[in-house]
């Protein structure tokens, strides 16, 4: 389902110098894509003290749920992003978090990939076939939820409406690769969760929202990959 929220994709910058933009990136990425990746000790780096001990344990449950998230990449305003999303305060675990758009792996999908696309599609309004993957992050795992989820890379191939599902999605907030590359690695905040209770983790502050969890995580691993 899509509906609300509305919103093109800038058009400043002309449609070819977009794309030599983005063709240039997805070749680093590929390449670098393709050798060992920085992993757990990218993601220990953004995580609370709770979460770094079970890093050092990481034992999985057999019954972990699957789910796919997808960097997608694209230029506005002449610079790369991706689209980081608001959750719907709907009283879930992770009700009103910033993520990245993605959901569980659902048996037609064939394929985690397909998962990262499909999701993508019904909660920002990003057609498919506009996505062109580039490769894979290393899967995490998130205890309160008791999901396992494989973040992939994609490049938005065409001119995209971004239109939320506001039944999932309160917003969109695009984030630009260089003000992840320009963030301090550690900004020590304390953030309320769906209980109650407080913590005190790494995160990253975008524009007054602040970032942390899984997501933090994976943008760290990405933000290693790109220092390369």
């Amino acid at each position: 389902m899509r509906c609300g929220g509305n919103r093109s994709v800038s058009d400043k910058i002309p449609a070819k110098d977009k794309l030599s933009m983005l063709l240039e990136l997805r070749l680093q990425l590929e390449r670098r894509l393709a050798q060992p990746l920085p992993g757990n000790a990218a993601h220990a780096l953004m995580a609370h003290e709770e979460r770094r001990k079970f890093f050092r344990e990481q034992v999985i449950p057999e019954d972990a749920k699957i789910s796919s998230v997808l960097f997608l990449l694209y230029v506005q305003d002449d610079a790369v992003h991706f689209p980081l999303i608001i959750r719907s305060s709907d009283g879930t675990v992770h009700s009103g978090q910033v993520g990245l758009p993605g959901g569980r792996y659902e048996e037609q999908d064939k394929a985690l990939s397909t998962t990262a696309m499909r999701e993508t599609e019904e909660e920002i309004g990003v057609p498919q076939h506009q996505i062109e993957l580039l490769g894979k992050l290393t899967p995490i795992y998130i205890p309160p939820s008791n999901f396992m989820v494989h973040p992939f890379i994609g490049m938005l191939t065409g001119t995209a409406i971004f239109s939320h599902d506001t039944k999932e999605v309160e917003r969109i907030i695009p984030f630009a690769l260089q003000d992840l590359l320009n963030q301090p690695l550690r900004v020590e905040k304390e953030v309320t969760l769906t209980s109650g209770r407080t913590l005190i983790t790494p995160a990253f502050v975008h524009h007054g929202v602040t970032i942390w969890g899984a997501t933090a995580m994976m943008m760290n691993e990405l933000k290693a990959i790109l220092e390369k």
